[in-house]
């Protein structure tokens, strides 16, 4: 079990580093045109490969042993009072694997030439970790709820 405020951390963190990414991106898009090595030294590029690479630890190493799931055990979490309750990291770390897909796209989109393709990935992941983080929505928990209620279970399956 997790605090649920570590997540929302995270997400505040990554919503933070994708607003940057959406606007190098808009700025610095490669001209069409413009050879892979042009496209995957951009900036947004790079940023948005180790904000990829973020969410992949997190859905491979579970959202406990996250980055930023470190960073809030040694230095938020000590500074808090008890959390009221704790949460599953089952359907975080869901969410994770979700954010890894979305930007993963994007980065294979934008590798392949496919113009603006980090920014519109970096926004769809935004809107995610920006709901997560101010409102504490999960939209890739919610995904996870949804797989495991439709999941078929009994010996029929």
């Amino acid at each position: 079990m997790i605090d649920p405020r570590s997540p929302r951390l995270g997400a505040g963190i990554t919503a933070a580093l994708l607003l940057i990414t959406i606007l190098l991106g808009i700025a610095l898009d490669p001209a069409p045109g413009s050879g892979l090595l042009d496209r995957v030294l951009q900036p947004a590029f790079l940023l948005l490969t180790a904000i990829s690479l973020l969410f992949l630890r997190g859905a491979t190493a579970g959202v406990a042993r996250h980055p930023y799931g470190l960073l809030f055990r040694a230095l938020v979490r000590p500074r808090l009072g008890p959390p009221k309750e704790l949460e599953d990291p089952r359907p975080p770390t869901f969410a994770q694997l979700v954010g890894f897909v979305v930007t993963a796209a994007g980065l294979v989109a934008a590798a392949l030439g496919i113009p603006y393709a980090v920014p519109v990935a970096a926004g769809a992941a935004f809107v995610a970790a920006f709901l997560n983080a101010v409102f504490g929505y999960c939209i890739g928990c919610q995904l996870y709820l949804l797989l495991v209620r439709l999941r078929p279970t009994g010996r029929a399956a």
